[in-house]
C-alpha cells in the first residue's frame, strides 16, 4: 500500500467487513476506541456522497501502556487506525497503519521493537481477513 500502511482487498460485504474486522482485532486483544463514518460525515458537513469508508482506532491496552511508559507523548501516535473502504467496483479494502514506521519515528529501539510486535498482531488480522 504504501511506506506507512499495508492492506488486503476482501470479497465480503462493507458491513461484514468492518464487523470481521473488529472480532478479528479483539482475538489479537485490540478494542475500537473510535469510528468515523467518512461516508457520513462528509454528507453532513459538505454534502458530498462518497463510497462508504469507515477509520477504526484500534488500541491493544497493554501494548499501548507499554508505549506510553516509554514515551509519555507517543499518544500523538495513537491510535493504531484501520481504514475499512468501498472501491467503486464494490469491492473491500482494510488498510492497516504500520507501526513500525509510524513509531520508528520515535528513534527509540524500544518503541521499534513494540511496533513490530503491533504490526505483526495486525498483519495476522489482515491474514485473517483475507483468508475468510
Amino acid at each position: 500500500m504504501s511506506a506507512y500502511g499495508f492492506s488486503v482487498q476482501v470479497s465480503k460485504g462493507f458491513d461484514e467487513t468492518v464487523e470481521k474486522v473488529t472480532e478479528e482485532l479483539q482475538k489479537e486483544g485490540f478494542g475500537v476506541l473510535t469510528e468515523i463514518d467518512v461516508k457520513a460525515t462528509l454528507k453532513k458537513k459538505l454534502d458530498v456522497d462518497k463510497r462508504p469508508y469507515k477509520i477504526l482506532g484500534a488500541c491493544n491496552p497493554g501494548l499501548a501502556n507499554q508505549a506510553l511508559d516509554a514515551e509519555p507523548d507517543i499518544g500523538l501516535l495513537l491510535p493504531c487506525n484501520v481504514i475499512v473502504r468501498e472501491q467503486e467496483d464494490g469491492s473491500v479494502i482494510v488498510g492497516f497503519m504500520d507501526p513500525a514506521a509510524v513509531l520508528g519515528l520515535v528513534q527509540r529501539s524500544e518503541l521499534e521493537t513494540l511496533g513490530a510486535e503491533v504490526r505483526s498482531r495486525l498483519e495476522k488480522v489482515r491474514d485473517a481477513i483475507g483468508a475468510a
